[in-house]
């Protein structure tokens, strides 16, 4: 499977149609270079707020609804393309309206048009004290014509038991949005642990560049990254790509799903199947005082 990965700055729209050609120049740009999963970065969808003015745009609480009211005809666009291209396509993530508040929702968009919803599982504090957006449905494992795909959307890449939920799936798409270079490293070093502790792909992408007319967003710093255990038949590293911060464009990577599938059975080390050796060990922990 050969992913591509967003670092996708966000623009000031002022139509549906610049979107539609925006989206659409990203998608067959992924699709020339034979890209199958294209993963764009939490709260990429932000930008459709400014269709509904920069006043809109810039309250943090209108921003919400603006969104969450274009979600629907954003999955239809992002439908048309994966159909087009004959790709598998992680939607930018969005705030979408529910019963009580918005939770942040990424959505899987097969070629033939199913779309899979993934929520943000653990708020950070800005989305819980300031913008009171809320966690959403339980971790879902997609089966796909391309492998097993889960969605981890940013802060949740830093818990390892929400990866552990996600120990069936080949490929983990982590969209994140971060406003420092510290928050690209935190969700980076997540991804990268979640790979090894799972032995699979994951797949980081990021919004690069300033959006000055969103509080929300502001200045945002990050890049695409494609991961993998750092085992037989992959890099040292665990780093299949990683582009330079801040650069707009795709980051691509070749994942070699049938060498994930042998790294799991017979690896150097096995940390996917050695993880119930930690059961009990942890709560077995006592204090020693070496005073």
């Amino acid at each position: 499977m050969k992913i591509a990965t967003a670092a996708y700055p966000l623009d000031v729209l002022t139509s549906w149609a610049q979107y539609e050609d925006k989206l659409a120049s990203w998608v067959a740009s992924a699709a020339a270079n034979k890209a199958e999963l294209l993963v764009f970065p939490e709260y990429g969808a932000m930008e459709l707020a400014t269709l509904a003015g920069l006043d809109v745009a810039a309250d943090l609480e209108a921003s919400l609804f603006a969104v969450s009211d274009r979600l629907a005809d954003a999955d239809v666009l992002h439908q048309k393309l994966a159909a087009e291209y004959r790709v598998h396509i992680v939607a930018a993530s969005a705030p979408a309206a529910t019963g009580t508040r918005p939770v942040n929702r990424a959505r899987l968009i097969t070629p033939d048009g199913k779309i899979g919803v993934q929520d943000k599982q653990i708020m950070t504090r800005f989305e819980r004290e300031v913008w009171h957006v809320i966690g959403g449905n339980a971790l879902q494992v997609f089966e796909t014509s391309i492998g097993k795909i889960g969605i981890l959307i940013c802060y949740d890449s830093e818990f390892p038991l929400l990866g552990r939920a996600l120990s069936d799936c080949d490929v983990i798409a982590v969209p994140s949005v971060t406003e420092a270079l510290a928050g690209y490293w935190r969700v980076r070093i997540g991804s990268m642990a979640r790979a090894l502790e799972n032995q699979c792909i994951t797949a980081m992408s990021s919004c690069v560049g300033a959006a000055d007319w969103s509080d929300a967003l502001g200045q945002c710093y990050g890049a695409g990254g494609i991961f993998c255990p750092p085992d037989v038949g992959f890099p040292s590293t665990g780093v299949l790509a990683a582009a330079e911060i801040n650069l707009p464009g795709w980051t691509y990577a070749d994942a070699d799903l049938a060498q994930i599938a042998r790294v799991r059975a017979d690896g150097v080390v096995l940390n996917r199947a050695h993880w119930q050796d930690q059961a009990g060990r942890d709560a077995t922990a006592i204090n020693v005082s070496l005073m």
